[in-house]
């Protein structure tokens, strides 16, 4: 009779423990299998890698369109009744879901490499689900309700395209391990051509997409524009509130080229400065007059509305970010700031800041509905102001004012063809970034016409406009954008080619060499013994990868006269080659003839 006592030594997996576990909540050993993946598994890391480029497009959008977050809070003021600031929070939870998508694209990626069954834990789908949800209808939304600003995507693509043309090759490169080693695993022939033609499918239109690259940035040093003038947005509306003397003074002291105001008229006669059509969001009228917060702003007395505070919003609501950076003395001044007078402005401007001059229409109960045109005009020529430092911005009366004013820089916000831009002695255009491009604008400059581009507040899209030629832009970001010495980035046609094939050159050796090593290490699997092959197929990898498993069985022989030759089968038809399962030889009797 034989006594056997199995001893099992199993080698500890930390890293195959954590990346089964989190993908699958299969941190125990005997949970996780080799087995082929299933069916409904692959559907569910299809929909996780399409979720994975659809929040990194939707991450990559909403970044780039950070200039105008500004404007997107505008956008939902108007629509729900109240200033809040909705851009940053999007960010962090836009950020985050790509981060959770991202890192289990890459635990699935891994299960790939070490031969695990994939197996998404419950809770990881239904937060998938939740994370491709929300993002369908963020884009959907974007799409409905700010469908213009996806041209800002575009824009963007213009500075960032030849950078990411390099991190997609970096991707797609060590992506190759994975996809080599699926095609040397491959039995069939069909299989491996498939795998194959697909990914080098997708490596050759990335080698060639710089083909289709145009940038502005991408030119001759000696052929850079001087640098676009700086037109405060209101004033300079991150250090001070928009619209007020103190907003004013600060962009006097940036020594900016001008400042951008909106013009209207109080019901007795006084030309004042507002951009909304209530007083509500920039003053306190909710607390001072609030039965008639709902008014326009064109509807009140001056003696109500130099009575309001036009500082404290901006304290409260810090619509930039930037209140925290005010000194104390600053503070205080903001705190006390009130609606501001043309008049008052038009004074400041004397010591030689342009003013972009645009006028809002009244209420068609407004006593000067009909005259605001010539009250402001007056206003403006009674000043002082020499009139080259104006630019007109209202289509309606421009002959009279063409009359009255002749040294107006005529200036037009609607997009036409030049030569009825220059019928209209149309000096110079205003209009959006997103509306013109590279070529508008030479084409303006060679008529001789001035192009400004509103609202330019981060420094990639004021180097991409610099070098694209624009002569000014409008900017609430001003005491940033006046210390950018030159673009952030400008490289030559032939600099820029070079790159261009190196990076591809040395993509595709790596591939091609990547490919021969996993084909070698891989394929050399027919070599095996039976044994060894067994192994193999049960951890799709080598010995020489990774050691699965180590045993040692103790054998304590009581009485003689029986073989171990059942155990050994035993373990082979477990698949345990002589490599991992050692036995230990029996111990004779003396004097029994040891067998």
């Amino acid at each position: 009779m034989v006594r056997h006592q199995p001893l099992q030594y199993y080698e500890p997996q930390l890293c195959l423990s954590c990346l089964t576990g989190i993908y699958g909540c299969r941190w125990k050993r005997y949970q996780r299998s080799h087995d082929d993946t299933t069916p409904w598994e692959r559907l569910w890391f299809l929909i996780l890698v399409f979720t994975f480029f659809l929040t990194l497009t939707w991450f990559y959008f909403w970044w780039e369109v950070d200039n105008d977050y500004n404007e997107f809070n505008w956008f939902l003021y108007n629509r729900m009744g109240y200033w809040s600031d909705w851009s940053i929070p999007i960010l962090l939870t836009t950020a985050t879901g790509f981060t959770y998508i991202t890192g289990l694209l890459i635990l699935a990626l891994c299960h790939i490499v070490v031969g695990q069954q994939m197996h998404l834990h419950w809770l990881h789908k239904v937060a998938l689900t939740v994370a491709l949800i929300a993002t369908l209808v963020a884009v959907s939304s974007v799409a409905q309700l700010w469908d213009d600003e996806w041209a800002v995507l575009l824009i963007s693509l213009q500075g960032t395209a030849p950078f990411l043309h390099i991190g997609a090759l970096i991707a797609v490169t060590t992506l190759s391990w994975i996809v080599a080693g699926q095609f040397a695993r491959a039995e069939k022939v069909s299989s491996q051509m498939v795998i194959f033609t697909a990914y080098f499918a997708v490596v050759f239109v990335l080698y060639l997409i710089p083909l289709s690259i145009s940038s502005p940035c991408i030119m001759e040093k000696k052929d850079l524009s001087p640098k676009p003038a700086i037109i405060g947005h209101r004033g300079a509306p991150m250090l001070a509130p928009e619209h007020t003397l103190m907003s004013f003074q600060k962009a006097r002291e940036q020594k900016l080229y001008g400042v951008q105001v909106d013009v209207t008229i109080s019901l007795d006669g006084v030309p004042f400065l507002m951009h909304d059509t209530t007083l509500r969001r920039t003053t306190n009228v909710d607390e001072a007059l609030p039965d008639l917060a709902r008014r326009p702003a064109s509807m009140f007395n001056w003696t109500d509305l130099k009575q309001l505070n036009a500082g404290e919003w901006f304290l409260k609501t810090d619509p930039f970010w930037t209140v925290h950076s005010l000194s104390a003395s600053d503070y205080r001044e903001a705190q006390n700031q009130s609606i501001c007078k043309l008049t008052d402005l038009l004074e400041l401007a004397k010591g030689n800041m342009t003013l972009l001059l645009n006028l809002w229409d009244l209420p068609h109960d407004h006593p000067y509905r009909g005259t605001f045109f010539n009250v402001t005009l007056d206003a403006i020529l009674r000043s002082g102001l020499p009139q080259h430092l104006v630019m007109w911005l209202p289509s309606r009366q421009r002959p009279l004012v063409e009359k009255v004013a002749p040294g107006f820089q005529q200036t037009s916000d609607i997009k036409e063809t030049v030569a009825g831009l220059r019928r209209e002695h149309i000096q110079k255009l205003n209009l959006r970034y997103t509306q013109v491009s590279s070529q508008d604008i030479r084409d303006c400059s060679a008529w001789n016409l001035s192009v400004n581009l509103y609202t330019v507040n981060e420094p990639w899209l004021f180097s991409l406009l610099w070098c694209s030629g624009v002569q000014s832009v409008t900017s609430d970001n001003s005491q940033t954008l006046s210390k950018v010495p030159s673009p952030i980035w400008i490289m030559a046609p032939d600099e820029y080619c070079l790159i261009w094939i190196t990076a591809d050159l040395v993509s595709f050796t790596l591939i091609v060499g990547i490919f021969v090593l996993q084909k070698w290490r891989l394929g050399s699997i027919r070599t095996y013994n039976p044994e060894q092959i067994m192994l193999s197929a049960a951890v799709r990898r080598t010995s020489r990868d990774v050691k699965i498993m180590k045993e040692k069985l103790i054998f304590s022989e009581i009485s003689d006269g029986v073989e171990n030759t059942d155990e050994l089968s035993m373990c082979s038809e477990n698949g345990f080659s002589n490599d991992v399962l050692t036995p230990v030889e029996p111990k004779t009797r003396p004097g029994r003839g040891g067998r």
